[in-house]
């Protein structure tokens, strides 16, 4: 596409990143791809790394294709995030392909630690993994470009899962739930670049417990839910963006042998990401993730969230 895209105070200049060669290797690696230069999209327009690798808020993914890769070039990011709350502790850390800003490819590890609860269990020291490969293709719309019109950016993505329960595995098995799992998405994201304001609104059909670290599926139902997830961001200036965002999540274990122990509940957050250039971001936020089962004292588990990102 030809057409030039809008001016803003967005604008970021660009210096040449180092390190990280793995990435860069795998840019190299596509026939005819040039490595990102950064010149085709705005600060903050390739968003932030969510827990699930895709390109987006933390909690959930966006529309945008990740790292800031124009057409014709090839781009990478990596990250690492850390979640604290009352009883558990997450940390993530995965990597990202942006090609030709039309398709994504990305990688994720999770892994949780069950802390207190875990020992109650009688299993100390249990850490619940989880691997993530996605997938995203921009079907319509271009979020600069379509800045002035109605018209958003619209893409859909798939995200397989596995778990990894160790001692925990045969429990979640004798509930109904599968240990790995394809999740499908739609997602449409909104620039509306003169209010410096970003929406975005997800539908992910799942059926994955606590984000698929307790399985996929189980006693209550084993079809897969269509659940919305929404995400605002506003820019204050062109390095740093304040907003919010809220997953739905299904309920596939509920009713079960531990009744209302593994319900689950919705997610939410504020958050503040900061761009000081395109190669570094640095994302905070505060977290609910409602009453996870079941903590010594059954309790809504919030904390604190912080993710760093680097982008080529």
């Amino acid at each position: 596409m030809s057409a030039r895209r809008p001016r803003s105070p967005l604008d970021s200049p660009r210096r040449a990143p180092r390190g990280a060669s793995l990435l860069l290797a795998a840019c190299l690696a596509v026939p005819g791809a040039a490595v990102a230069q950064g010149q085709g999209k705005l600060l903050l327009t390739g968003g932030v790394s969510s827990i699930d690798g895709a390109a987006g808020g933390g909690l959930t993914p966006w529309a945008l294709i990740g790292s800031y890769a124009a057409p014709g070039e090839v781009g990478a990011t990596a990250f690492a995030t850390r979640l604290r709350t009352q009883d558990y502790g997450l940390t993530v850390y995965g990597a990202a392909l942006g090609l030709h800003d039309r398709f994504e490819l990305s990688l994720a590890r999770q892994d949780f630690a069950t802390g207190p609860t875990g020992a109650a269990l009688g299993l100390p020291g249990l850490h619940l993994k989880q691997d993530i490969l996605g997938a995203k293709w921009r079907l319509a719309g271009e979020a600069v470009l379509d800045s002035d019109r109605w018209m958003p950016q619209i893409t859909l993505g798939l995200e397989h899962k596995r778990s990894h329960a160790g001692a925990l595995a045969p429990t979640l098995a004798s509930l109904g739930a599968r240990s790995s799992d394809t999740e499908l998405y739609l997602s449409a994201t909104k620039l509306l670049l003169r209010h410096s304001t970003l929406l975005s609104l997800t539908l992910r059909a799942t059926r994955a417990n606590q984000n698929g670290l307790l399985g996929y599926g189980g006693a209550a139902s084993s079809r897969y839910s269509l659940q919305p997830e929404l995400s605002v961001a506003y820019l204050l200036n062109r390095h740093l963006a304040v907003g919010a965002e809220y997953r739905a999540k299904p309920d596939k274990l509920n009713p079960s042998a531990l009744g209302q122990g593994l319900a689950e509940q919705d997610w939410k957050d504020l958050y503040i990401a900061w761009a000081p250039s395109k190669q570094f971001s640095l994302t905070a936020a505060w977290v609910d993730l409602g009453a996870i089962v079941p903590g010594v004292v059954p309790r809504r588990q919030t904390g604190l969230y912080l993710s760093a990102q680097i982008a080529y």
